[in-house]
């Protein structure tokens, strides 16, 4: 089998034809450094063009209001003409026949077109058509031509990548070409032969040529399929490296007096049978001969904050200090009035250090931090002021992080490095599905919090659409007068959020990752309805907030809310991880079709936390039943850990990754094409293979796993850069 000769996959970009210092600075905008890198970059869509459509058969379907993009071979029959119609506005127009019928091809703002085309000739055209129902005539505009001819084949699946600003099509195709014919066959195999047999996965070096040139649409969605493997393949051997490195670590400070009694003697309430048995296997964790590695997992209001305290407790007792950090400062501060109303009764300090720190105050907690955890601090809390190289604690054997994949990378890895030897645990507020849990976090220890503490209020959820506005805008002012408040969440901050499509992407007809409830209703944004809000409700005090805001100016509204000076909190996700407010008792949910589940779910969360009656409104105009079930599905559950695996089964692990690829729960990888896996039995495959080839070489040093290796590191530093 060929090797991957990684001096040529590692070679500058530039080594290639036609890429110069300007197309260097924006493919590297793109992460494009290297000849591998451009081997690796993966079409974001696919155009059908070799479906080909007689124009009466196309004509049929635009009457019945499909428009395409189709595929035509058709026959010119007039010269081009050009007319200037205003400043910057110009029009190129053909006549184009086949044997059914004829059509008016029009292009704008192209007259090099003129020059391409003549007639006579006879070009593959693929473009989007419609019918014009007066003159009974079909047009077709703008589209993508390609002389056509018996004797020179055409591909009929054509890629369709990401651009950035001075980049094309075109150059994109001929890059990705260039980069394939420079490796040569120099694709290495790292899959073992026995997973290739078993999931009857083609090899890596077919499967590249092919997702850049498939010869069909069978042949992209196998080698899309085994490049999702690879990828699952590769984050696994990562994970499992790292945790097996935590693993060989030695020196931690270890719990030899692991009574508890007195921190839940006490606690103002009782731990849930869920909750004991995560603080027991933590404890338990401390007290081994190697170091915790260790993620908590749970619903929203599920307890993990008392886990957390209590393995503080415990590390407090054993002379340990602990640290404990959070995403926000509002959140910091939150956690820090929790820690000390447990903590104070039993002797021991807590602290809270935060970017608002009065210097004097800050000056002091450094201090104390170098001394006995006895007689000082035992238990930090803080945001990413915990980073800084100032902050150096002795005798700290515990680091805990909320809300993790909040965090960078570098950010958590900075945390760890305060003490050689430290306990780790994190924490998620998202329920991870089993089947994932078990792949994913398959080489990390996992604490499930599965149970929801006694005197929960129960939320209603209700589905509703449009039609329902002036009612809903009613309720938020019936729950202002009762002395209550409301969130509002949209998906998106401002009118217009997505960018133009780059060249041919508006016809990308077949989509390399799947693309759920296309027919959905535009985009509600968070600014146009806080507005709309403030105007339908002018006695009421309208915030809002979304996470393009500085932090600082993002801190003042949420505490602002979170204090009862404002009814209502108009929002992107950017709530989905906040601060306790008891007196919310309304949450609505626009677009809720473009949202998971499980982020849905969590977002509920943010509801139901104080003694009155609490309700979860999901706003949806979408038509598709998919979308409508899977509303129906969370109406209708209220357990987390249900609706993830329910979110699993229906989208693939995509719901669990964030915005960027990042899987939220780890915050570790950045997936191109395994956030669309649908299917849990590839995860676990992958996981499975991933730790035997840890187990069997730890270090992937042997002979046959130096190519294993150099892809490895590839990965994980394109993942981690990009996370970070």
């Amino acid at each position: 089998m060929a090797e991957e000769k990684t001096e040529i996959m590692e070679q500058p970009v530039t080594v290639l034809r036609g890429v110069g210092p300007a197309k260097r600075a924006a493919l590297a905008k793109m992460g494009i450094e290297t000849v591998g890198d451009a081997v690796r970059l993966w079409p974001r869509a696919y155009q059908n063009r070799g479906d080909i459509r007689s124009l009466d058969q196309i004509a049929a379907r635009c009457r019945e209001g499909e428009n395409g993009p189709f595929s035509a071979i058709l026959t010119v029959s007039s010269e081009p003409q050009t007319r200037y119609i205003r400043k910057g506005m110009n029009i190129t127009t053909v006549k184009a026949f086949d044997e059914t019928g004829a059509v008016t091809v029009t292009w704008f703002n192209q007259p090099y077109v003129a020059g391409r085309i003549h007639t006579g000739d006879t070009c593959r055209f693929f473009g989007r058509f419609e019918w014009n129902e007066r003159y009974r005539r079909l047009s077709l505009n703008s589209p993508l031509t390609e002389p056509w001819s018996e004797e020179i084949a055409l591909p009929d699946i054509v890629p369709v990548y990401p651009v950035t600003q001075g980049l094309t099509q075109r150059f994109m195709t001929d890059l990705t070409k260039n980069a394939l014919d420079k490796a040569g066959e120099e694709l290495a195999e790292t899959l073992p032969t026995d997973a290739l047999e078993e999931l009857s996965l083609p090899t890596y070096a077919w499967a590249v040529r092919q997702i850049h040139r498939p010869e069909s649409v069978e042949a992209m969605e196998n080698a899309k399929r085994r490049l999702v493997f690879e990828e699952l393949w590769l984050m696994f051997l990562s994970m499992a490296q790292t945790h097996a490195a935590s693993k060989r670590k030695s020196g931690a400070l270890r719990i030899r007096d692991a009574d508890l009694a007195p921190f839940l003697a006490a606690l103002p309430f009782s731990l849930t049978g869920a909750q004991e048995r995560c603080v027991s296997e933590i404890v338990a964790d401390m007290g081994g001969e190697t170091l915790m590695n260790r993620i908590l997992t749970g619903d929203v209001g599920s307890g993990k904050t008392a886990v957390a305290a209590a393995a503080a407790y415990a590390a407090a007792r054993n002379g340990m200090r602990s640290f404990v950090m959070a995403p926000t400062e509002i959140l910091a501060t939150q956690h820090a009035a929790d820690f000390e109303r447990l903590f104070a009764p039993l002797g021991i300090r807590t602290a809270l250090l935060t970017g608002s720190t009065k210097k004097k105050e800050r000056d002091g907690i450094l201090r104390d931090l170098r001394g006995d955890p006895a007689e000082g601090i035992s238990v930090l809390i803080g945001t990413h002021a915990l980073l800084t190289e100032d902050v150096i604690a002795d005798s700290l054997g515990l680091c805990v992080i909320d809300e993790q994949h909040r965090f960078g990378v570098m950010q958590r890895a900075a945390l760890f490095e305060k003490s050689r030897n430290v306990h780790c645990l994190v924490m998620s507020a998202t329920p991870i599905p089993r089947t994932l849990t078990l792949a994913a976090y398959g080489m990390i220890d996992v604490s499930r919090i599965d149970e929801l503490p006694a005197g929960r209020q129960k939320i209603d959820t209700f589905i509703v659409n449009e039609s329902y506005r002036e009612r809903l805008n009613a309720f938020i002012q019936k729950q202002a007068d009762e002395g209550h408040q409301t969130y509002v969440v949209c998906p998106a901050i401002e009118e217009n959020p997505d960018a133009e499509g780059s060249e041919g992407e508006e016809m990308a007809n077949l989509p390399l990752v799947d693309v759920m409830d296309e027919g959905r209703p535009p985009m509600k944004n968070a600014r146009q309805t806080a507005d709309e809000l403030a105007s339908a409700l002018p006695g009421l005090g309208i915030g809002f907030v979304h996470g393009r805001l500085k932090p600082a100016e993002k801190e003042r509204v949420m505490r602002a809310f979170a204090d009862g000076e404002l009814d209502v909190l108009v929002s992107t996700t950017v709530i989905e991880v906040g601060v306790n407010v008891p007196n919310a008792t309304l949450m609505i949910v626009e677009n809720a079709e473009r949202f998971g589940l499980s982020q849905l779910h969590q977002l509920r969360g943010r509801v139901g936390r104080g003694r009155a009656k609490s309700y979860f409104i999901l706003v949806s105009d979408s038509r598709s039943p998919e979308a409508q079930d899977r509303l129906k599905a969370l109406k209708n559950t209220t357990d987390g850990f249900e609706i993830a695996e329910y979110d699993l089964e229906i989208r693939g692990p995509g719901d669990f990754f964030n915005e960027t690829g990042a899987i939220r729960q780890h915050g570790q990888m950045n997936f191109r094409l395994a956030a669309a896996c649908r299917d849990p039995a590839m995860i676990e495959r992958a996981s499975f293979y991933a730790k035997r080839a840890a187990e069997e070489d730890p270090n992937l040093e042997k002979p046959e796993n130096r190519r294993l290796a150099s892809r490895l590191a590839v990965f994980t530093r394109k993942t981690e850069k990009t996370q970070n």
